[in-house]
């Protein structure tokens, strides 16, 4: 089981005109707002990347506003694990428990998750909050993720496994957001 004081939520690459393209992108935005604003409420820190910004474009702007005391880590590696900043930032967190979101799934979200495995991480991959261009390249990054040993999880799925129990402080909050 993941707990709220063991994970991290990352963030991956969900940007300019490629986070236009993806496979149920409107979905996939409010999902991933979802994921954030609880993520804020639980106290479970937020790892937030950008790829190649000054090419791909910044962070979409309804994700981005969620988090406007944050800088995102740029990189140019596919891996976040490639990405020495990424790795000085993720080890400061002494957490081994990664909530997977993002773009692309079968790219860098895929490469990212493996990455973390082979570093002994846990890691679930939340399908809601993750997307490729094409369904199919969602699904081959799903399911190549799984097969590398990620759990394959959903935005409420893994709320409520973080919460433990309907009596949580947080839980209120939380299922208004999800509603």
């Amino acid at each position: 089981m993941f707990t709220i004081d063991r994970s991290v939520l990352l963030l991956i690459d969900v940007q300019g005109r490629l986070a236009q393209l993806m496979y149920e992108k409107e979905s996939l935005f409010q999902s991933i707002q979802i994921m954030i604003q609880s993520m804020q409420i639980l106290g479970v820190p937020i790892l937030w990347m950008e790829q190649i910004p000054e090419k791909l474009g910044r962070t979409h702007e309804g994700i981005s506003q969620l988090l406007p005391d944050q800088t995102p880590i740029e990189k140019s590696s596919f891996s976040c694990c490639g990405d020495p900043m990424f790795m000085e930032r993720f080890n400061q967190l002494n957490r081994d428990q990664v909530l997977l979101t993002g773009i692309e799934t079968h790219i860098c979200v895929c490469q990212t998750g493996i990455g973390l495995i082979e570093n002994k991480c846990q890691v679930q991959v939340v399908t809601d909050c993750v997307s490729s261009r094409t369904k199919a390249n969602k699904e081959i990054g799903i399911r190549r993720l799984s097969q590398e040993g990620a759990r394959v999880t959903s935005l409420e799925m893994v709320l409520f496994e973080l919460l433990g129990d309907a009596k949580a402080g947080s839980f209120r909050q939380i299922a208004r957001l999800i509603k």
